[in-house]
């Protein structure tokens, strides 16, 4: 039985930059902007102002997990870390999605609160801090653009601004039709509405994040189809033990049993493969186990074994 771990001449995936900058100058707007927004938000008592600020503090907090993770996914492997801390990145996905969730949950009872209890709000006020949320969202959301498709992580923060964006467009809308008709029910329903704008964009990222803490198989990276490219691939007579899981937000693992019966093919066969499935389906972390005798038992080929 040989068992071989092909790393040579692979690159591990990652975002296309460390973000570090995006991370600090969109922290630092956005930091600006939830206290100008509370500030105004109570002074024109309204509630989706303070909604979106206390959304857009949320989003302060995921940008500073979010850049803590990418900071600790750099380091190298050390002690009992063998993998690094990469995972943290995953983590950092997840707790980014549940600080939407909460803010769902205030955001809601404020503004169903506020049906029974109206208050006049200055629609001027709203439209015009709004307006500077429309640019101070917008402006955070282009520094992640480039990274959101490789990277959940990086989705997160662009997602949470982008939302953001449309979120302060509402806002501006709701302090125009308040300046029209004087109806002050008009800001609990924005605020409903804020929250359904969160909950849609929060649903991806938390179904995504539990599901790569799980070690579920990314997006788009089916096993059955690695399992059917796998048994096509030369003098491979069959597979077992195929595992595909997510190292970090950026980074695919797999191992796998292969059954070669007519002998040991040698290091440049599994060395092939790992490059085979890093091109395909960009699995850079690609451990490969021969096995020659088709009558020897192998403790870990019944399906369903782990």
């Amino acid at each position: 039985m040989s068992h071989d771990h092909d790393h040579a001449g692979l690159g591990h995936g990652h975002a296309p930059a460390t973000f570090g900058g995006a991370f600090a100058l969109g922290t630092a707007l956005n930091v600006g902007f939830v206290v100008v927004e509370a500030v105004y938000g109570l002074a024109a008592n309204s509630t989706a102002l303070l909604a979106d600020a206390g959304h857009n503090l949320s989003d302060v907090l995921g940008l500073l997990i979010a850049w803590g993770a990418a900071v600790l996914g750099r380091r190298s492997p050390k002690g009992r870390y063998t993998y690094g801390l990469r995972s943290s990145s995953i983590l950092a996905a997840f707790l980014n999605a549940l600080l939407l969730v909460v803010a769902i949950v205030v955001i809601a009872i404020e503004a169903i609160r506020r049906f029974s209890e109206p208050a006049p709000v200055a629609g001027a006020t709203v439209m015009i801090v709004a307006g500077v949320g429309i640019m101070v969202n917008g402006a955070t959301a282009l520094l992640f653009m480039r990274g959101r498709k490789g990277d959940l992580n990086i989705r997160g923060a662009f997602l949470h601004m982008a939302a953001d964006a449309a979120v302060s467009a509402g806002v501006v809308a709701a302090g125009f039709l308040m300046l029209r008709t004087g109806l002050a029910w008009i800001d609990p329903v924005v605020s409903l509405v804020i929250v359904a704008v969160i909950a849609v964009s929060t649903w991806g990222l938390l179904r995504d994040s539990v599901g790569m803490s799980l070690h579920a198989a990314p997006p788009g990276m089916e096993p059955a189809r690695i399992e059917a490219f796998l048994r096509g691939r030369d003098r491979v007579a069959d597979i077992h033990d195929l595992h595909v899981w997510p190292l970090s937000t950026t980074e695919t693992a797999l191992t796998v049993h292969l059954l070669v019966p007519s002998g040991y093919p040698g290091d440049a066969f599994t060395h092939e493969i790992a490059c085979a499935l890093r091109d395909e389906f960009a699995i850079a972390h690609a451990t490969i186990q021969i096995e020659t005798d088709p009558a020897a038992d192998c403790m870990l080929e019944p399906r369903g074994t782990v």
